[in-house]
């Protein structure tokens, strides 16, 4: 899903333990399994499900007209080493917004932890194209605005599927304004440099999750609606679910994926 047959697994192992293919797979899979319990459940909270479906049908032919081919050819010109660097150095700059968000949320160590993280990635690991801070025990962590407003007791309110941008909420649409102002343009005053960097954000993105649109179960919309609320409460939630999978062993069986 992630990368190319090409064998680049010890690199992988040394500089990028955090934002290997493994992790979003597992990751991914527990979702899925998640899914497969709750398919259907979410029926609430969709008051604009018509125009959801209309701009779903948009999205979906943007995608396969211009955002699917673009990722196509981005991963195959693009060597292995050289698309996770650029998504390390990506997720680097990410690292003072999801530091200032967790500030936000009370998780004071885990937010100066973020700023550790960037600090040493952005010298040592050549601007954030080495994720040397994995290396030494700082784990990555992944919050949001959005994540932010849901800690303060703010629901997530209707369900939104945005042009262009895919499945949302009120909540976390609003909550991309101020994650806007943190990252990338805090660091850099040039703006055509920052929507360049925005947009291979975007197509590196897409190019990580070529093929997930293969395993889509029953409704598509109703599929990817529940998909985004189970993801969102895995991210809120740090990870922490409490469900009944702890027999699966942190889903080992599937490294060799």
């Amino acid at each position: 899903m992630y990368t190319s047959g090409r064998e680049v697994k010890s690199y992988k192992e040394k500089f990028c333990a955090d934002h290997t293919p493994n992790k979003f797979m597992k990751r991914n899979l527990y979702i899925l399994i998640l899914l497969s319990f709750s398919l259907s459940l979410i029926s609430e909270n969709d008051p604009f499900e018509n125009i959801n479906r209309t701009t779903l049908e948009i999205n979906k032919k943007l995608d396969k007209a211009v955002a699917t081919p673009v990722a196509k050819f981005y991963k195959r010109i693009t060597p292995d080493i050289l698309e996770i660097g650029i998504y390390n150095a990506i997720s680097n700059v990410d690292d003072i917004s999801i530091s200032f968000n967790n500030i936000l949320q009370g998780k004071i160590k885990e937010g100066l932890s973020d700023l550790t993280r960037f600090t040493i990635n952005s010298t040592i690991g050549l601007v954030g194209f080495i994720d040397v801070a994995s290396q030494i025990g700082l784990k990555k962590h992944d919050e949001d605005f959005g994540q932010t407003l849901a800690a303060w007791g703010i629901p997530h309110g209707p369900y939104l599927m945005l042009p262009g941008l895919g499945p949302s909420s009120l909540r976390d649409t609003i909550s991309m304004i101020p994650d806007s102002f943190l990252s990338p343009s805090i660091l850099i005053n040039h703006e055509p440099t920052v929507y360049s960097l925005k947009f291979l954000d975007l197509i590196d993105t897409r190019a990580r999750y070529l093929g997930l649109e293969d395993i889509v179960i029953g409704d598509e919309y109703l599929f990817i609606k529940d998909a985004y609320y189970q993801n969102r409460l895995y991210e809120t939630l740090d990870g922490q679910i409490d469900d009944d999978f702890e027999d699966f062993e942190d889903f080992e069986d599937f490294e060799d994926f």
